[in-house]
């Protein structure tokens, strides 16, 4: 429940996008819509281990051109590494031999109180931006930027996860909570930002994620149905896990207005996210 997810991570509408002039399809896997890559995702082929040290690994895979529809031989790095400080940050690399889209994140499932250890709508959580990507009911991304002002999108200040959770509210309820892409603030381009921080209140438990991303969908659990066991034998009900994953908007390629996700041959595709770990006591 925690891999890579990609070619795409999130949604592209219909599984369709058009490049240069030719129109590509991709996998259907969610609700008419490619998920996270699409039947046979960067999370469900098998990577190879490049090296490993005590405080780091680094894995390698090349998506061929075509796999899941992309086009363009994808070859792929990602290294984990634990720093002193009790961080751990991703990096990714991706290069291509044609004109292709890439869009890669990290899907980890959190519970700061550990897994299948209860709610996580007690988690207090603070979010560095001030806009979404609004949905429709097809959960694709309707192309306009919306402003959280005032709404329970709104995590500029800290507040509880459940706290407008149920609220009758369109967007939640197309998304039966949240499940939505944040405009995280900008700064200078490429630079690593703070995204978020969540806090456990009983244990004083704090996540921060750190990250060069445009973008940061935030899951709520909304779909686990106790069917998925955790590795400590427990089992993963609703909305008792959250995902945070930094990453560039959903279904970009099919709206002009949002950050590109094309990556051409000579170029490299680069991203770093730090999660960061500590009691605040």
């Amino acid at each position: 429940m925690g891999p890579i997810v990609g070619r795409y991570a999130n949604r592209i509408a219909k599984g369709t996008f058009s490049l240069d002039g030719k129109a590509y399809h991709l996998p259907i896997n969610n609700n008419g819509q490619t998920l996270h890559g699409g039947l046979k995702g960067l999370d469900l082929v098998v990577w190879n281990v490049d090296s490993v040290t005590d405080h780091s690994i680094v894995m390698s895979y090349t998506s061929k051109d075509g796999e899941e529809g992309f086009p363009g031989n994808l070859k792929l790095k990602v290294k984990y590494e634990v720093g002193d400080n009790d961080e751990m940050t991703i990096n990714y690399w991706a290069t291509t031999d044609k004109p292709t889209v890439v869009n890669l994140s990290s899907h980890v499932l959190y519970n700061l109180k550990g897994e299948g250890n209860g709610t996580i709508l007690d988690h207090l959580v603070t979010i560095y931006g001030d806009s979404i990507t609004p949905i429709d009911k097809n959960m694709i991304p309707t192309g306009k930027i919306q402003k959280v002002d005032g709404s329970a999108f709104d995590f500029r200040r800290t507040k509880a996860i459940g706290q407008d959770i149920n609220r009758a509210y369109k967007q939640l309820k197309l998304a039966h909570g949240y499940d939505h892409n944040w405009v995280l603030y900008k700064k200078d381009k490429g630079a690593i930002k703070l995204a978020v921080r969540v806090t456990e209140p009983s244990t004083d438990r704090v996540m921060e994620i750190y990250t060069d991303q445009p973008g940061l969908q935030f899951y709520s659990g909304n779909f686990m149905d106790g069917k998925v066991k955790c590795s400590n034998g427990k089992f993963m009900k609703y909305r008792e896990s959250f995902a945070f994953e930094p990453q560039k908007y959903p279904d970009s390629p099919n709206h002009k207005n949002f950050p590109s996700t094309v990556l051409k041959p000579g170029e490299v595709y680069r991203q770093t996210s730090i999660y960061k770990f500590y009691v605040d006591k």
